[in-house]
């Protein structure tokens, strides 16, 4: 009585998901949700318990997912496209989950956090990103452009619209793998510096910038942002590509501030970063998982903040289709390269990581979150072309 009771209370909850139909089988019992031909059926091989639905939806579907407590029969990233467009129906009690959505920003936390992701292994981010290794939004100015073509494309726009010359110096905060600063010092000629938390990554920028001979022009350190001083330069231009997501709520005004205390007059700021249309801590299951600490701004805060600083606006995009399309392309990759990464990692993180790239790309695609692309000067500058198109 009490498991039908349990079962009848979980098939409720799920049927006001119903904006296109689905089925919901459970121990022989089929429901179906919404009008019209399902799409895609939930084979639960267990219970989910009401009460961590409610306490976190994501949390709670993320969880069951990764122990295969529930198959989704037919395409994943369609069953997550559906839901994702109806996040206005899930559940999140903050107040039990406090700790995880608001944790410490403090250095040696972030530096914990920032490494829990991106020291999984350069091995297996080789595997299913392209072979510029960037891990962020790509640009597809065709809709047949490959994952690396549409890397190249992003990395050309971006230094594009950071207008630089021949020996200016060129600063890029939370810098990945370095294929941007290789970039920029092999077509502009530029003095690069590039920061990151990432112990992988670190040791692969290195590599790849003596593989290019180019120590005399770009040199990479491990460094928090907040330690940006001690380098004791300027530059004349700075860009972050996919870092702002890790600084925290309380911290994007000193994230601001030490720009500014870097940047030249004049100079220009690129940040490039997944924002959200309000303020929200987070959703429950990505920061357990995927980005412990992880916060997505909206435009708005990142605004007031820049204001703070005197920066001028020049330009604001976005990019939030190009975001779902390579989560897409990513997840391809994922999937092909499946052989190699058993013999790396479990099931369970395989599904958690499928999972991640699915719900992402469906995130984008449900404009839950878009990726903007904010060009800065450091004051007015009077002195750069008066179009995007420069």
């Amino acid at each position: 009585m009490q498991t039908h009771l349990e079962e009848n209370m979980m098939v409720k909850f799920l049927q006001k998901f119903d904006a296109s139909p689905f089925l919901i089988k459970y121990q022989g019992n089929c429901y179906k949700v919404g009008e019209g031909e399902p799409t895609f059926t939930v084979n639960f091989k267990k219970e989910l318990d009401i009460k961590e639905l409610l306490k976190s939806t994501s949390l709670a579907l993320g969880e069951a997912y990764m122990r295969r407590d529930f198959e989704i029969e037919g395409d994943l990233y369609e069953a997550l496209d559906h839901f994702l467009c109806q996040m206005d129906k899930f559940s999140t009690d903050q107040s039990l989950l406090k700790k995880l959505l608001f944790p410490s920003h403090s250095k040696r936390t972030q530096k914990k956090e920032v490494c829990s992701h991106y020291d999984i292994g350069n091995d297996f981010y080789q595997l299913w990103l392209d072979k510029t290794m960037s891990y962020s939004c790509g640009y597809f100015k065709d809709n047949d452009n490959s994952l690396y073509q549409a890397q190249i494309n992003k990395i050309d726009y971006i230094l594009q619209k950071l207008y630089l010359k021949e020996n200016m110096t060129l600063l890029d905060i939370g810098c990945g793998w370095g294929f941007l600063l290789i970039e920029a010092a092999k077509k502009y000629h530029i003095k690069g510096t590039g920061i990151t938390l990432s112990t992988e990554q670190y040791e692969k920028c290195k590599e790849r910038i003596i593989q290019e001979g180019l120590e005399n022009d770009i040199t990479i350190e491990l460094l928090d942002y907040r330690d940006l001083k001690y380098l004791n330069k300027t530059f004349d231009r700075i860009v972050s590509v996919g870092m702002l997501e890790h600084v925290g709520r309380e911290q994007y005004h000193h994230f601001i501030s030490c720009v500014n205390e870097v940047l030249k007059p004049q100079g220009l700021f690129l940040l490039h970063y997944i924002s959200a249309k309000k303020e929200y801590p987070g959703d429950a299951w990505i920061k357990k998982y995927i980005f412990p600490g992880g916060v997505i701004p909206s435009l708005r805060e990142i605004i007031k903040e820049c204001s703070e600083f005197n920066f001028d606006i020049l330009d604001i995009e976005n990019l939030r289709l190009h975001y779902h399309k390579t989560l897409l392309c990513w997840d391809k990759n994922f999937r092909a390269q499946l052989p190699v990464i058993r013999t790396m990692f479990d099931e369970e993180f395989i599904r958690m990581w499928d999972l991640y790239l699915c719900s992402c790309a469906a995130a984008f695609h449900n404009g839950v979150v878009d990726l903007l692309q904010i060009l800065l000067t450091k004051g007015v500058n009077n002195h750069l072309p008066m179009t995007r198109w420069y």
